[in-house]
């Protein structure tokens, strides 16, 4: 609703005379009084009542049905023994033996990592700095590219992938990152 833009409430005019509440009673007011529902009290009368009546009639019956439900366990002679349980698999897994056919895996070339290359030796001295107080061993390797003298910061070699990975992990959480494991021949 817009409050902003709706007009404002008419006033009574101030010529306007009040009704008059003479000759009613103190406390009545204008509406008339609406006769009582006397179907529906005698409709709630009846209900408590028929209400009333059960709970009455089934206090007492409880111990009436306890008594006659009592049942006499049947004697032992008329039950059959108790079966032996058999189970054949306890003792086929006593003489079984599992066998389960692992593949070799194949070790494949070894794996470097590198970290970093940079064009100033300095710059890789202090990343292989930063790698040592981690606890690593690297390698800076000058090598002669198309566009001129690079300095690598070189880990490995790594026999396996998996290896190389959680050096890699360490390097990560003193936040050293970038490193990359490639399939490096060791020239």
């Amino acid at each position: 609703m817009d409050y902003a833009n709706r007009s404002p409430k008419k006033q009574p005019k101030k010529g306007a005379a009040k009704k008059s509440r003479k000759g009613q009673p103190r406390g009545a007011s204008n509406r008339q009084q609406q006769p009582v529902p006397w179907l529906i009290i005698v409709i709630a009368v009846a209900l408590i009542g028929a209400f009333t009546y059960g709970l009455v009639a089934i206090s007492g019956s409880s111990d009436k049905v306890a008594e006659q439900t009592v049942v006499q366990p049947p004697p032992k002679d008329l039950l059959p023994e108790k079966p032996k349980e058999q189970w054949q698999y306890i003792d086929e897994l006593e003489a079984k033996q599992v066998e389960v056919d692992v593949p070799e895996r194949e070790a494949g070339p070894p794996k470097l990592m590198q970290c970093g290359s940079f064009r100033q030796r300095n710059d890789a001295e202090r990343l292989k700095a930063q790698i040592a107080m981690v606890g690593l061993e690297s390698q800076v390797r000058a090598t002669e590219g198309t566009n001129g003298l690079w300095y690598r910061v070189v880990l490995g070699p790594f026999a396996t992938k998996r290896d190389a990975e959680r050096d890699r992990h360490k390097l990560q959480r003193a936040n050293i990152h970038g490193c990359a494991i490639w399939n490096w021949n060791l020239d």
